[in-house]
């Protein structure tokens, strides 16, 4: 809406019965001209600052919280498959040059050492943006699958209730992948470990599903948001075009894990959880990990 459309509801507003203009209308009309002109330009005016510092004010409150400072792992917690809570075998999850690493240069071999770095607080409604990159080369012993694969995991379990030997954490995926130089490799792909989601009105049991992304080879920086609305939708992005959106996040009854889950929360659906980053054998780095509360 301009100036104009602005102080033309305006006017309508103030000429009703009750209104400030109604209730002294007659002392106005005695006013001349010209300053009646200018008390209706002076209260449009104030008006229209009170329109933009409100719109100024919701701006300021929705701020996007840093996930990862820069210097250290605060406000995270390491699972790592074999080992206990909070044990970051082999260094795996580390802060260098300001920039949170994925390394795995102290395993002597990866022999299915699945770990996941957990943000401390779990969240429901949020648009969460990532930068990474995939470097160096894969773990000795890694999966053939896990080559240039990382993922956030979205909607999660907490990290003290998942078995030692448990690989995966509940939750949505969003599969983060680099192109092996030649053909065609999406990312920001859908996983669903002990999940299920639903799409165009159809539950949706596969394991994995492909974005529309394009292929990012190399070692070049890949930014991806989610937007994420409890149980409603949630929707990959990358240069701001949804890639993948699907709705009814759910846990699976035929997984062992989701199983207890359905049994601790007395039904399927998920509207919130954990937020953690993948170790799956490939050495990754993030340089940005942030969020966005968004409203109910």
């Amino acid at each position: 809406m301009d100036f104009a459309q602005l102080r033309a509801k305006l006017s309508i507003i103030l000429a009703r019965p009750g209104s400030l203009t109604s209730a002294r209308r007659r002392p106005i009309r005695r006013w001349p001209l010209f300053l009646q002109d200018q008390m209706k330009t002076l209260l449009s005016s104030l008006a229209l600052i009170f329109v933009l510092g409100g719109g100024a004010l919701s701006a300021e409150e929705g701020q996007w919280l840093q996930l990862f400072n820069g210097k250290n792992l605060d406000g995270w917690e390491v699972k790592i498959r074999g080992h206990e809570f909070n044990e970051n075998f082999g260094d795996t999850f580390r802060v260098e040059n300001g920039v949170l690493t994925v390394a795995y240069d102290k395993y002597d071999s990866f022999d299915e050492q699945f770990g996941h770095l957990f943000y401390e607080k779990p969240f429901s409604n949020y648009r969460l943006r990532v930068e990474y990159r995939f470097t160096g080369e894969q773990a000795p012993a890694g999966p053939g699958w896990a080559f240039r694969n990382s993922g956030l995991m979205l909607h999660g379990q907490s990290p003290e209730s998942m078995r030692k030997d448990q690989k995966f954490p509940v939750s949505i995926e969003v599969q983060l992948l680099g192109g092996k130089g030649t053909g065609k490799r999406t990312t920001a792909n859908l996983c669903t470990p002990g999940t299920n989601v639903v799409m165009e009105g159809e539950l949706i049991t596969r394991h994995c599903i492909s974005s529309s992304s394009k292929t990012y080879h190399g070692d070049q920086w890949v930014t991806v948001e989610v937007e994420v609305r409890g149980n409603k939708v949630i929707k990959h992005i990358i240069d701001g075009k949804v890639v993948l959106a699907y709705n009814k996040p759910q846990l699976d009854d035929r997984d062992q894990d989701a199983q207890k889950l359905i049994q601790q929360q007395h039904g399927k659906m998920l509207s919130g959880g954990t937020i953690s980053l993948q170790s799956e054998s490939h050495p990754v780095e993030f340089r940005k990990v942030e969020l966005l509360v968004l409203e109910e």
